[in-house]
């Protein structure tokens, strides 16, 4: 269900979550909390990948 809402969300409900992440923290964290995400994400990835092929052996 929640799938179903993420993808019926329009340009103005996007908009508006961008200017409330904006208001709460600032144009000068926005770019540190996205290379975290980033971090972390390719993190996950390596240890996903990592998972997979001890399977595969």
């Amino acid at each position: 269900m929640k799938t179903i809402l993420l993808f019926t969300m329009g340009g103005t409900e996007w908009l508006l979550i961008a200017l409330v992440v904006l208001l709460l923290f600032g144009g000068k964290k926005i770019p540190e909390l996205m290379k975290g995400l980033g971090k972390g994400i390719s993190e996950f990835k390596k240890g996903k990948d990592e998972v997979e092929k001890d399977l595969d052996d």
